[in-house]
């Protein structure tokens, strides 16, 4: 790739597959970890070459010059089991919400959901502080994500929703919550490339990666090999793009997201961009 390119990627399990000994197939990049929402922070400031953001803060930072690294996504086409809304009261009546400070996507989807299915705009919107265990929120609902969302005890709580399964009842189509995105002008050279080797190896290495990581999460095997392998969908695919696209539209209409945002995909240097 003749340069080194910073690459930001998130430690849940779910991206794991994503970078899977990505240094090994290219050597150049500087890979190194955070929360999704500050890979976006520090992609916006040029601290990054590329990041796995969340996919509202692509349709944010569009217009700054953002591309998508066509392919590639952090997606599903049904429960999800890692991005959860847990209620005590119906969700219809909710009026304080804690939302998950670790992921903007999914703050916009929780949003979304409410006001179109259940016409609840909350008053009160506080973030949940990273750390911060879901029983001592005192607002009426709280979203949690990553891993430890799929460790919370359901029974303390009038409702619970799985977000994902939510959006494709809503809609029919799948839901993308993390993009691999770039700048405009950013020379990828055979980053993609080394991409599309690092989820193949990834996949090809799921019960190792479940194997290695689900006893420090404190999940079984058997429950983490089924997340990364049926649970997850990490194609972004014809499917994911129609779901991006109305998750575009949608956080619009709510102020989440500018209006009219297009996909941008990253092209070689030496082709025409594609939109």
């Amino acid at each position: 790739m003749g340069r080194v390119l910073r690459v930001g990627a998130v430690s849940y399990l779910n991206a794991k597959p994503l970078y899977h000994r990505l240094s090994e197939f290219a050597p150049d990049v500087l890979l190194s970890m955070d929360l999704p929402s500050q890979l976006a922070d520090r992609l916006a400031a040029e601290e990054l070459d590329v990041a796995l953001i969340p996919s509202v803060e692509y349709l944010r930072g569009a217009a700054s010059g953002y591309e998508i690294i066509p392919g590639f996504a952090i997606a599903a086409r049904g429960p999800v089991r890692s991005v959860k809304l847990f209620s005590h009261v119906s969700f219809g009546q909710i009026q304080r919400l804690a939302l998950d400070a670790g992921s903007r996507t999914s703050q916009a989807l929780t949003q979304i959901w409410l006001d179109r299915v259940h016409h609840c705009r909350p008053q009160q919107i506080e973030l949940l502080p990273l750390g911060v265990p879901v029983q001592e929120s005192t607002a009426d609902a709280v979203l949690v994500i990553g891993d430890r969302a799929m460790k919370v005890d359901h029974s303390g709580f009038h409702e619970v929703v799985d977000l994902a399964e939510a959006w494709n009842s809503l809609t029919g189509l799948p839901f993308v919550f993390a993009l691999w995105v770039t700048r405009s002008g950013v020379d990828l050279g055979d980053l993609p490339a080394a991409l599309a080797m690092s989820r193949a190896d990834g996949l090809a290495h799921a019960r190792d990666l479940a194997e290695s990581y689900g006893p420090k999460l404190g999940l079984d095997v058997a429950t983490c090999f089924d997340y990364l392998t049926n649970v997850l969908s990490y194609d972004l695919g014809q499917p994911e793009v129609a779901g991006l696209r109305r998750f575009a539209r949608l956080a619009a209409d709510l102020g989440l997201a500018p209006e009219g945002v297009d996909l941008v995909f990253h092209r070689h240097r030496d082709l025409a961009p594609s939109r």
